[in-house]
Formats: structure tokens, sequence, C-alpha cells
């Protein structure tokens, strides 16, 4: 069992799309901002469900990423899996996880987008959840004392210069978490809690095994950008791989 500290990320782009082995993660960075024409050939992409979901949103820019976001996720699948895109069914879990239907479906995956970037997290073996959070300009000292436990919050009370981001390595760690079990923000943040090692990694703080069975992991996709991955490992020690796409 393990509890691995999260590491600087480094984004490469792959020359060719990579294999995706049993033991190893898959983590990408993506802008959403694209042109007319790549957003196009991405919107093709898409099922007839996805695009009345997109249609839903108010504003232009959120149906824009919501339909740059999928795409590239069926892109990556599609990829991963060596089928086309569109071909590619999605199902929910009751809190609106998708995983995939049908044949060849031997990846566990988990997308988050915040303003202009998506996260995505690929997996052959493992339980996986990302989360993305555009680091804004907010109270986050009051929003510790209401949404955290008392010893993160103490985390964010004796910060200063560093405060927005130790909310924001503390608060992406726990959702990240909440995604990777299904529930995402429906499950209380005070379920699981999250301390920082000697380097401001995140770890998960308990006593009871199966949540020793986790690995969290920061990364900063961009500038004003924080990203976190929770992986359940169980006793091997997972690769991990940050990949650029574009």
């Amino acid at each position: 069992m393990m509890q691995e500290n999260s590491r600087d990320s480094v984004w490469k782009t792959p020359l060719r799309s990579p294999t995706l082995k049993d033991n190893e993660i898959h983590v990408w960075r993506a802008n959403l901002e694209l042109s007319p024409p790549k957003i196009e050939r991405l919107t093709a992409l898409l099922s007839s469900d996805e695009i009345a979901r997109a249609d839903r949103f108010r504003f232009p820019q959120h149906r824009r990423r919501f339909i740059v976001a999928r795409g590239i996720l069926r892109q990556l699948l599609g990829d991963y899996l060596s089928v086309a895109p569109h071909s590619l069914n999605f199902a929910y879990e009751a809190r609106g996880k998708p995983f995939l239907t049908g044949e060849d479906t031997n990846i566990k995956f988990n997308i988050s987008h915040s303003q202009e970037y998506a996260l995505f997290g690929f997996t052959r073996k493992y339980l996986i959840g990302v989360d993305l959070e555009y680091q804004r300009s907010m109270d986050c000292l009051k929003i510790a004392e209401r949404f955290f436990l008392p010893q993160e919050f103490e985390i964010i009370r004796q910060a200063a210069s560093e405060r927005t981001k130790l909310f924001f390595q503390l608060w992406t760690a726990k959702e990240a978490y909440l995604k990777a079990l299904g529930t995402g923000l429906s499950g209380s943040l005070t379920s699981i809690e999250i301390a920082l090692d000697l380097h401001q990694h995140p770890y998960i703080q308990s006593l009871e095994e199966d949540k020793l069975d986790w690995s969290l992991y920061s990364c900063t996709p961009a500038k004003s950008y924080l990203g976190a991955i929770a992986v359940k490992t169980s006793s091997s020690e997972p690769q991990i791989f940050f990949w650029h796409w574009q």
C-alpha cells in the first residue's frame, strides 16, 4: 500500500500517439481556445446527445469549451483503443461520471476543465479522478473554514503569501479523489483529509487502509491553473506521464 506524494510535472508533446501500459497513468492538458475549423472537426466527432448537452449552455464560450473538451476526449480514447472516435459510446454513473460501453473498453478515464484549459487522465487498471481549477481571487480563508476540516483550515490560515495556491492544492486533491469515487462534489469534502508534506505536495492523512491505497499528484497545466490526479494504486507503483495535446 502506498501514499505517493505529488511530483512536478513536465509536459511533453508526443511525436506519435503514446501506448498506455498497465502500470502507467497518462495525463493530458489541452488549451480549449481553438480556431473555428478545428472546433468544427471536433464537433463532428460528438454524438447527438453530446450536441444536445452543448446546446443547453447559455453562453457561447461555455458551449465551445464543452464541445472541444469532449471532442479531444474522443480523439484520445480513439487513439488508445484504435477505434474511430465518433464510434465510442458513453454511459454515466449515478453522479454523472462517464465510462465507455461496448467492446475494448479496458480503459479508465476522467476529465476536468476550467476556463480555457482541460485536464484528462487515463489508466488501464487504476481507479482515477482528475480536477482542474483556475486560481481566481477569492476569500480562501472563509471558504476553507466552511468546507474544510480543522487541520486543513489551519494550513490555509497559517499561509500568507501562498494562501491561494495552497487552498487550490487542497481543493483539487479533494475533488479529484471524490471524482475518482464517482461522487464528485455531491460527496462531502470533509470525508477525506488532505495534508501537505514539506514540499507542499498533497497526500491523504488517514489511518484507514482503504484510503492509504491512494496516490495524489499535483500538476500545473498553465499559468494560474492548478490540477490534481487521484489514483487508487493498491500495491503497485505506477508511472505517470504528462502530455500536451495539440
